[in-house]
């Protein structure tokens, strides 16, 4: 390991060969409950009554934003070093949202974990652009845990196996494909169909090694941005409490590198096509942003947050006057 690698030789290559790592006490558990400590608030549940959990997994709004370098600083060195170096990030990237991804479980899957295969929400991260297979807009898929997460407690479902196959389909369609994998011209194509997970459901059916990201508060996950994953069913019904913040490049990846300094992510590239470089290969569509539906549910869930989180400063602060009131009378 060089003087300026965060990465031992041990994860370089467990990146290499399965396409993620784990880093293990990114942060602390104050500085995750610091980060976590209004969320049932803001979801509007009571975290002593399963009855409020009235939803499987919630994707929350963001309302802080923290630099990942002083949060997670080993996290944050390893992201530069996946990516082949700070210089290539977009340091619009560098950044982290309160943007809680909670899995609470489902009453009518209590003790009863879906096998992988059945799942069905498997995808590849990216609803908000046109996907090639250099695209620079997600170039790294991170998970860090904000709660202990045990075997069938929620954990996201990975499935290293499907990097070669996404990949392919990325090499065969240079014209680029949807977020939900369809090629531009073929009907689904279009923003308005881009829910349909079936591709993914059957790149998942056609897999058989899996691998459920269980950790400790502080671990974060860092993962080839095609990496197919989808929420577990969380047998255990146990509070399970992530964030997924995107990772950019300033340019596409590049797979045709004169001088051979890929990074660790091109290479993952590489290795799932079986190429040493792609001389050929160059995007021929158009890059396109899409504004998913999230984005609009996001910004409503927002509004009823806020809201919420008013109504508790209001009680607060009337609490704390009619305290004062009480200890005036009794003086």
């Amino acid at each position: 390991m060089s003087s300026t690698s965060v990465l031992t030789p041990e994860e370089k290559e467990h990146f290499l060969t399965h396409g993620w790592i784990k880093i293990s006490n990114a942060f602390t558990r104050e500085q995750a409950e610091e980060v976590t400590a209004n969320m049932w608030t803001r979801l509007g549940m009571d975290p002593n009554d399963q009855s409020t959990w009235t939803r499987l997994r919630t994707n929350m709004p963001g309302h802080r934003k923290f630099d990942p370098a002083v949060f997670a600083p080993r996290a944050w060195a390893a992201i530069c070093e996946l990516c082949g170096g700070e210089d290539r990030i977009d340091p619009a990237s560098r950044e982290w949202r309160d943007s809680l991804i909670v899995n609470l479980g489902d009453a009518k899957h209590d003790g009863k974990p879906i096998p992988p295969q059945d799942l069905p929400d498997w995808h590849v991260d990216g609803d908000f652009f046109v996907h090639y297979l250099d695209s620079r807009e997600q170039a790294l898929l991170v998970t860090p845990i904000f709660t202990d997460i045990v075997p069938n407690g929620g954990g996201t479902i990975i499935c290293p196996e499907a990097i070669p196959k996404i990949a392919k389909h990325l090499y065969d369609h240079p014209e680029g494909v949807s977020p939900r994998m369809t090629p531009r011209g073929e009907p689904g194509f279009e923003k308005g169909q881009h829910e349909d997970l079936s591709f993914f459901r059957n790149v998942a059916k056609s897999c058989s090694n899996f691998v459920e990201a269980t950790g400790q508060v502080g671990d974060v996950y860092l993962m080839h941005p095609l990496m197919l994953h989808a929420p577990s069913s969380n047998a255990l019904r146990r509070v399970r409490i992530i964030t997924n913040p995107a990772v950019s490049l300033k340019t596409e990846h590049c797979f045709d590198r004169e001088d051979g300094n890929y990074s660790l992510v091109e290479q993952v590239t590489l290795r799932a096509l079986g190429k040493d470089r792609l001389p050929g290969w160059k995007a021929t569509g158009p890059r396109e942003a899409r504004v998913p539906e999230r984005v609009r549910i996001q910004e409503k869930m927002k509004q009823e947050e806020l809201k919420r989180l008013a109504e508790l400063e209001a009680k607060k602060a009337q609490q704390a006057k009619e305290g004062q009131q009480t200890v005036s009378a009794a003086a």
